[in-house]
Formats: C-alpha cells, sequence, structure tokens
C-alpha cells in the first residue's frame, strides 16, 4: 500500500512538472536563495536581515520602487528580444547592439523633429528606434537564411560594431556642441516620454506601461497568430516547417527583426524616458541580462516580465544590502544560481524519463 502511495505521489509529480513551465524557475530561485544564505552565514552575517534590507532596498519606499521600475523597464524589452529569438531556434545575443541602434535612432529622431506635437514626435521617435534594432537584428537573420552563418557569431561582431559607432556619433558628427563630452543634444520635450511618478531626482515616464503593453503584445503574437504559429514550428522542427510550406529564410529573418525591434524598443525608452539624450555606452550589459532573464521567465512573454522583475529588484536592493554590511556580490551569486538550477532542467527531466520507463519495464514483467 505504501509502495502504491509512493508510486502516485511520483506520478502526480510528473504530471504537474510537465503542465506547469514555471517550476523549474520557481524552484531555482527558492534553492538560490537558501544558498546564498548558507554564504551570507559563512561569513557571519545574518540572512534575515540582508534579505530584509534586499526587500527594503527594492520596495521599501516609494523612492525605491520607481529606482526599481526604471530598471526594470528596459530588462522586461531585452528579455522579450532574446525570448522571442528563441522561439526562432535562435540564439540572438546581440540585443546590446540593437538596443544601442535603437537608441540612437531614437535619438536623432528626438533631436531633429522640431516644431510638432508630442502625439506625434513620440510615436515617430518610437518607431525609429524599433526600425532601427529591427534592421541591426535582421542583418543577422538575413546572414544565416541565406549564407547559414551562425546568428550568435554575426551578432556578436554587430554588437561590436554597433558599440563603435555610437561611440563614433558621440564623439563626432553628433556630438553635442560646445561642451567636449562624449554624448548627444537633448531631444526636443515633445519627444519625451510623459512622466508619471517623480520623487527627487527620480521620476517614473510611461516607459514601463510601453514595456508591459509590448509583453502582452507579444504573448499575442506568439499563442494567437499565424506568425507566431510559424516562426514556433520553425523554432521546433524547421525540416518539418519547411515540408509543410513554411519558409525557413522568411521566418528567421522575420524573427530576428522583431528581436531585434524589441532591443532597439528598449534603447528608446531609456532615451525618451530616462536619459533624454544617447551617451554612446547606454547599454550598461542590459543586452546580455535579457539572456538571464529569458531563460528565468522559460521564453514565456510573462515569465519574462516576473524575470526582469527579479533581476531588478535583486540589483536595485543590492545597494542597501551593502548598508547592512552584505557584499553586493552576494546578489552576482544568486543570479548565478537561478541560471545554473534552471539549466539543469534538462537533467531533471532525463532522470523522470528515465524513471518513468524502469516503472513500465517494471509493469510489463
Amino acid at each position: 500500500m505504501i509502495r502504491d502511495m509512493k508510486k502516485k505521489m511520483f506520478k502526480n509529480f510528473i504530471t504537474f512538472f510537465k503542465r506547469d513551465t514555471f517550476v523549474i524557475p520557481l524552484a531555482s530561485i527558492v534553492l538560490s536563495l537558501f544558498i546564498a544564505a548558507l554564504v551570507i552565514l559563512s561569513i557571519g552575517k545574518n540572512p534575515v536581515i540582508a534579505y530584509a534590507s534586499l526587500i527594503k532596498g527594492s520596495f521599501g519606499n516609494v523612492q525605491a520602487f520607481i529606482t526599481t521600475m526604471i530598471k526594470l523597464t528596459p530588462l522586461i524589452l531585452t528579455g522579450l528580444a532574446v525570448a522571442f529569438g528563441f522561439r526562432a531556434g535562435l540564439f540572438n545575443i546581440g540585443a546590446e547592439g540593437q538596443l544601442s541602434m535603437g537608441a540612437l535612432a531614437a535619438t536623432m529622431f528626438g533631436v531633429y523633429i522640431t516644431s510638432v506635437p508630442a502625439i506625434i514626435a513620440i510615436p515617430i521617435a518610437i518607431l525609429g528606434g524599433m526600425a532601427a534594432g529591427g534592421a541591426w537584428g535582421a542583418i543577422a537573420g538575413y546572414l544565416k537564411a541565406k549564407t547559414g552563418a551562425h546568428e550568435v557569431i554575426s551578432t556578436i561582431m554587430l554588437n561590436y560594431i554597433a558599440a563603435l559607432l555610437a561611440n563614433f556619433m558621440v564623439n563626432g558628427p553628433f556630438q553635442a556642441v560646445g561642451t567636449g563630452i562624449p554624448k548627444s543634444p537633448e531631444i526636443t520635450d515633445a519627444a519625451k516620454l510623459p512622466v508619471m511618478i517623480s520623487v527627487q531626482a527620480s521620476s517614473l515616464s510611461i516607459g514601463i506601461i510601453i514595456s508591459l503593453i509590448a509583453a502582452v503584445i507579444i504573448y499575442v503574437i506568439i499563442q494567437r497568430t499565424t506568425v507566431g504559429y510559424e516562426i514556433k514550428a520553425v523554432g521546433f522542427n524547421p525540416y518539418a516547417a519547411e515540408y509543410g510550406g513554411i519558409s525557413i529564410a522568411k521566418n528567421i529573418v522575420l524573427a530576428m527583426f522583431i528581436s531585434g525591434a524589441l532591443a532597439g524598443l528598449a534603447g528608446t525608452v531609456e532615451v525618451l524616458g530616462l536619459h533624454h539624450r544617447f551617451l554612446g555606452t547606454l547599454s550598461a550589459g542590459k543586452g546580455f541580462d535579457g539572456i538571464s532573464i529569458a531563460l528565468i521567465g522559460q521564453n514565456n512573454p510573462i515569465g519574462v516580465v516576473f524575470a526582469a522583475l527579479l533581476i531588478a529588484a535583486l540589483r536595485t536592493g543590492s545597494n542597501q544590502m551593502q548598508f547592512a554590511g552584505i557584499p553586493k556580490h552576494i546578489i552576482i551569486i544568486v543570479q548565478g544560481l537561478v541560471i545554473f538550477f534552471i539549466a539543469t532542467e534538462r537533467l531533471v527531466k532525463t532522470l523522470i524519463l528515465w524513471k518513468e520507463r524502469k516503472e513500465e519495464e517494471v509493469l510489463q514483467k
């Protein structure tokens, strides 16, 4: 009887594991926080105080909340960019460069489009930034589709080109006149995103709303449209997709364009809603953060939002943890452990399949 109960519990676990795609990320986060707590104890600090400081630093007051939301905004979009590429079976490591190109284009539109109301200036700047990021991503997609060049190599190379181009622009033809500092002129007031909340020097624009809307749109595209179906089909099995009449080349280029457009939108909202100018080194690793966020969110747009919130909260709260005497590197340990445990998902599934086969063999005897 006890053996039968164990079998039933195991089967229920397998069913739950297969049905709920967020089991592994949630378990990974819990395990990571537990191991990090042991590390904190090993250096003679109190993990309860450390995590209380983390929460307080992220959401403890209005200013902390605004700072977390500001960090969250581009992370959602770069996470969506990488996740969308993954859906097509593409590893887009170029979100960093696509973000920079989107930010540069949006700044140009914001600076040179004058004498128009905000209702025109803002959409033009947003669309311009998305188009630039999308075009930068589509270059890698085209090379993949037509020549077979691996997107990892091409996007890495495009990142370097984007970084050098960005630095050239802010140190040369697009440098603010008379400053001698590597930065662009400030965008016009009409191109700035409206501010929702402002506390002292921190202001939260509607960029966070734009990023959440983008997550919903991408979810609908993936789950409810023909475009999403074809892109997923190419990512799942390109040969079967081609046999079914789906163009592999077209969908690779399209997927990389949409992925790049999302990264470009991340740079756009940073310019229009936060910095109001292009600074060259605008990204600060946000494009690469999108890779870990996409993995934690299981390439699901809704999961990406929560994964980005986790990373943003960890980054913001780490400052408060330092005031409590906890090294900020603990946060890097937590993030690394989360990704490590999620990467073991395949191992867990393999063990479950092995266990299922053993059970079937026993039943057949």
